[in-house]
């Protein structure tokens, strides 16, 4: 333990050093570094004047209905299907004329169904979905054109749109047949999998904006807590034989650093979470039942290291955000090492990585503030979308023609909603 004593006390006086350098307070003026090359020209596009989308309105009863019905929908961690709908109907790539839209939304809130608890219960989803999908089929004609491969919609749940929150169940129902041509737009990625759709945006879960702004705390506080983490290490409710949940990951987490002076990990969430985050050097994100959490999004927001357990994830905006820059990559079958692997890593390596993460226009991009703002979440996924025009010829069907199965899936799914 006498080792582990002055180790303790060398990490909390670097920590200490690199906070009072970097240390990160939102929409302050601090030593920040431009995301270089490609990835910074992308994050800082504006997608206004590149695309035009069409709105469809639909009976109040697929959305302003059911969040009437549940206003817990407004905060949890899926509640970007709702904010992009607003954002959609005063943003000025919205078009009125269907006719020269390149891309038709479908705003459906298949996420707003609530447990007492505030978990998302995703079984009506698919029969909604279903329901919405022939709605605009017979009362409009385009859909019928391309069978949705120029319609997208949010899909946001644990496992998008395989809707079910245990893999293993995911996995079996597939993708809602009639979503295989349009494109998904999911906090679900995962590299490989059943559940993630070729064309798929990523997205970073809903994380409200307001919340973490009241948590800030002073620039110049020291980062005096070496690795944080707040959450669950077991599911024992959904997993009781244990093994399963986080595929063990969070386990080894627990098992192995729960009396490490380093590590600062419990089940507790205090009410001093955000600031706690904003104490941190590092900050486990750790798959749970999906590769992410909104811990991401908060690592981030709060200039915390995030280190990324979750192998084959596909990270939001992957294509604007440096996460290899950014982040700390750890399989999880070397969770035990994390130790070892965290104190390894170079004091330059933790400054520039906090340089970065300094960058408001990446922050920006993580969140779905609202009113909107340039470069925000909402941006990068019409931008997204933008990257993906013109559609290929080979999308439009010709008359009368169908390529979806309507009556596959599930028996339940087939259900009227």
């Amino acid at each position: 333990m006498e080792i582990w004593r002055w180790v303790f006390v060398g990490i909390l006086f670097l920590a200490a050093f690199v906070s009072k350098i970097e240390a990160f307070k939102l929409g302050r003026s601090q030593p920040t570094e431009r995301i270089s090359g490609s990835a910074g020209d992308v994050l800082e596009d504006d997608p206004v004047g590149r695309l035009k989308v069409f709105v469809y309105e639909l009976p109040s009863k697929y959305n302003k209905k059911i969040l009437q019905k549940d206003p817990r929908c407004l905060n949890h961690m899926f509640a970007a299907e709702i904010y992009m709908h607003r954002f959609l109907l005063s943003s000025p790539v919205r078009t009125l004329n269907p006719e020269e839209a390149d891309w038709f939304y479908t705003p459906v809130y298949t996420t707003c169904d609530l447990t007492p608890n505030g978990l998302p219960l995703p079984f009506k989803s698919p029969r909604m979905m279903r329901s919405a999908i022939q709605l605009i089929s017979s009362n409009w004609p385009y859909w019928n054109r391309t069978e949705g491969a120029d319609h997208f919609f949010l899909v946001p749940h644990d496992f998008g749109a395989c809707f079910h929150y245990q893999e293993e169940k995911a996995i079996e129902r597939g993708i809602l047949p009639l979503l295989q041509r349009a494109t998904l737009v999911q906090t679900f990625g995962q590299r490989n999998h059943v559940c993630l759709k070729e064309g798929s945006i990523t997205i970073p879960p809903y994380a409200p904006p307001q919340k973490m702004q009241t948590h800030l705390i002073p620039e110049k506080t020291p980062r005096s807590i070496f690795v944080y983490f707040r959450g669950l290490f077991y599911d024992v409710g959904n997993d009781p034989e244990g093994g399963y949940y986080a595929r063990g990951a969070r386990a080894a987490v627990w098992e192995n650093f729960k009396d490490n002076p380093l590590f600062d990990i419990s089940t507790e969430h205090p009410t001093t979470y955000y600031e706690d985050m904003q104490r941190a050097v590092f900050c486990l994100c750790p798959l749970g039942w999906a590769p992410w959490s909104p811990r991401l999004v908060e690592a981030v927001i709060f200039g915390c290291i995030p280190v990324i357990i979750a192998d084959d994830i596909v990270l939001p905006f992957a294509d604007a955000i440096p996460w290899e820059e950014i982040g700390v990559f750890v399989d999880e079958k070397d969770v035990p090492n994390l130790d070892t692997i965290l104190t390894s890593i170079p004091p330059e390596v933790i400054l520039r990585k906090q340089r970065l993460l300094a960058n408001p226009s990446m922050k920006q991009a993580m969140l779905f503030p609202h009113p909107a703002q340039p470069g925000d979440a909402f941006h990068q996924v019409l931008n997204g979308l933008a990257r993906k025009l013109p559609h290929d010829k080979s999308v439009y069907l010709n008359p009368g023609e169908k390529v979806l199965n309507w009556t596959a899936g599930p028996v339940g799914d087939l259900k009227p909603w």
